[in-house]
């Protein structure tokens, strides 16, 4: 299915987001991160925000090891600390559509790993009606993810720096520990748009044994 033929023709009401919108078309850039690690997706406006994470995590191709939050403005989203009975708004909760709606963000950011500090912008590019779509779907991927793990941003361009310079002290064990098959440029958009493709069918699944019970 082309998305682009099947939903570029409509456009966005005056004044801001379309009022019947039910379908969005994210940009997803990794910051600090060179290659550029980028992804386009289309979810659905009133996905809640905790799917909204795993459509990320797969999209962009990480392991979901990690906490993780929404930052519009000056209002978090993520999973509340019980503990302490603070923290960000539960993700779970919200939808992207109440929350943009709420904040009046038209770009916004989620931060990744709070130990290495992944943090990507994201910017609501288009909406739609949907047309008979109610999944994920991975549009555009640019460049690899990087390894989980590692230090964030900074260690990773110091990773790939020494691995691509044989004099550097660590090369060796830089260049063995990525492996020769990763191309920091490359973007496997086959496997990463099944894995998109998978999540979706999952949800399927849940909500039809759901009105099954």
């Amino acid at each position: 299915m082309d998305v682009e033929k099947s939903i570029g023709s409509h456009r966005p009401a005056a004044g801001g987001l379309m009022a019947g919108a039910s379908v969005v078309r994210l940009k997803i850039t990794l910051d600090d991160v060179e290659p550029t690690v980028m992804r386009r997706v289309v979810v659905p406006f009133r996905i809640r925000l905790s799917r909204l994470h795993e459509v990320l995590q797969v999209a962009m191709g990480w392991t979901n090891s990690h906490l993780y939050e929404f930052r519009m403005r000056d209002v978090g989203f993520g999973l509340p600390d019980d503990d302490w009975g603070d923290g960000p708004i539960d993700a779970r909760k919200v939808t992207l559509l109440s929350a943009v709606q709420d904040t009046g963000a038209k770009s916004f950011k989620y931060l990744y790993d709070f130990g290495d500090g992944w943090t990507h912008s994201i910017k609501i590019e288009r909406t739609f009606p949907a047309l008979g779509m109610d999944r994920p779907m991975l549009l555009e991927a640019t460049g690899a993810c990087p390894p989980e793990d590692i230090g964030g941003p900074w260690s990773y361009q110091e990773l790939l720096a020494a691995r691509a310079d044989p004099s550097h002290e660590r090369h060796a064990e830089f260049a063995e520990w990525l492996g020769s098959d990763y191309n920091p440029g490359y973007a496997n958009f086959s496997h990463l748009n099944r894995a998109v493709d998978d999540l979706g069918a999952k949800w399927v699944r849940k909500a039809r044994t759901r009105r099954k019970t």
